[in-house]
């Protein structure tokens, strides 16, 4: 049975990839060209400074490269996160004993398993979206990262990353194994998602008064839901689930999982908006061509595919559609301080990293990616016309239902705070900003 069930597995990783295949020749094609593209990201820079001499990882017999790697990318201990369903390529390795540790900042995702030979990386690059390494564990003189060929798109560039290769935070309903129940189905998480359906297959600590996830517990049948998710429900110690000893903390912060939620789905729609935007623009450029005119003609149909991208990514960059809390949460690590330290601040030390974790998840409910390489390096067609639509909102000139969540005071606040940290968002009020 459990051969089979692995067997279906994998089964299941084919099919999605054969069903995107589509997707995939898209932007393996022009202007995208994403196989056949050098990478602009922190892993390419990191090789380059470790083949310069510039930079030396270090290794410990325990636990490889992982603490040097986390280190030369600036990625804290305290984002730690243990997933323990079988959702990875290295799936067999995987189980509610020795769950994946996952690490990440705004650019960088690092995945290590205890015992592993391979470290799993991915990475943000501004113009591809996504990128996907590994690097072997071996102690070497010179390690190298090597970039996947195609292998994680199978999962990673689908309907679930809207269409580009991007990021996914999946839940599952895991048997004691943490093999995925397929056929009870599985949700994508975003900061959309209710927290009754996130975060199935991952340890989480912290508390959440009566709210409740999926999160600490396993499916043991696989014909029902019956996940105890009374029993996994305010966790702030796992050492009675798991092997924490083996890990860099004891921890598996429910606000890093909740930034987690949020920054993936956030990637994805800069990386789709980027995508679309240069694809329109493409197209257009060799209509023009056909047609005799102007290089810089931009039609109504190219601008309508822009603008509707870029509707997406300014939803979720405010948060719209986003969960509320009916209790406060509380992570037990230092995750929660050390990322709100990070700014930038405005005059009034306000930061739209500064969380609220009562109602919502950030105090100034604007996504701090706006800051990020990604989404300053989105064409001018498009970050134009980002910077436009948040004008509209946060001035109050579009006060359309989908941004009623933001009060009064909020959009004074995001409005302000932005304008002192992105002093060319002022630029959009005449419709100019670059």
């Amino acid at each position: 049975m459990r051969v089979a069930a692995l067997v279906a597995f994998q089964c299941v990783i084919f099919l999605a990839g054969s069903s995107e295949l589509f997707a995939q020749l898209e932007f393996d094609n022009a202007p995208i060209s994403y196989s056949s593209s050098a990478a602009n990201d922190p892993v390419n820079r990191l090789q380059g400074k470790i083949d310069q001499g510039k930079v030396q990882l270090q290794h410990t017999s325990d636990r490889g490269y992982l603490e040097s790697v986390l280190d030369s990318f600036g990625v804290s201990q305290a984002s730690q996160l243990l997933v323990f369903s079988k959702t990875s390529l290295q799936f067999r390795r995987i189980s509610p004993r020795t769950p994946r540790a996952l690490y990440f900042n705004d650019h960088v995702y690092v995945g290590w398993i205890p015992g592993s030979d391979t470290l799993e990386i991915s990475a943000v690059d501004p113009q591809l979206g996504a990128t996907f390494y590994t690097l072997s564990q071996y102690e070497s003189k010179k390690p190298r990262f090597v970039r996947d060929q195609g292998n994680c798109l199978s999962c990673h560039a689908s309907g679930r990353t809207h269409g580009v290769p991007g990021h996914l935070v999946r839940s599952v309903y895991p048997d004691s194994n943490g093999l995925p129940h397929f056929g009870l189905g599985t949700f994508r998480t975003s900061h959309s998602s209710p927290l009754k359906k996130r975060w199935g297959g991952w340890f989480v600590t912290g508390t959440h008064g009566k709210q409740r996830h999926m999160g600490n517990a396993i499916n043991a049948d696989r014909d029902r839901v019956s996940l105890d998710m009374e029993g996994g429900a305010n966790v702030t110690d796992l050492s009675k689930l798991t092997r924490v000893e083996r890990y860099l903390t004891p921890h598996s912060d429910i606000v890093a999982l909740m930034v987690l939620d949020h920054q993936t789905d956030m990637h994805n729609y800069i990386a789709y908006a980027n995508y679309q935007t240069r694809i329109a623009l493409h197209h257009g450029a060799i209509i023009n061509r056909a047609l005799d005119r102007p290089e810089d003609y931009i039609s109504e149909s190219t601008l309508r595919r822009i603008y509707n991208a870029v509707e997406k990514l300014v939803k979720c960059l405010l948060f719209v559609d986003e969960t509320k809390l009916t209790d406060p949460v509380k992570g037990t690590s230092t995750f929660q301080t050390e990322f709100a330290k990070r700014g930038p601040f405005d005059k009034q030390e306000r930061s739209l990293r500064q969380f609220d974790l009562k109602r919502r998840l950030f105090r100034y409910p604007c996504s701090f990616l706006i800051y990020s390489e990604a989404f300053q390096s989105l064409p001018v067609a498009a970050k134009k016309r980002v910077y436009r639509r948040v004008w509209e909102v946060v001035s109050g000139e579009d006060q359309s239902e989908a941004f009623s969540h933001l009060s009064e005071q909020d959009r004074d606040a995001i409005r302000e705070i932005l304008l002192s940290t992105i002093p060319s968002l002022a630029d959009a009020r005449s419709g100019n900003s670059e």
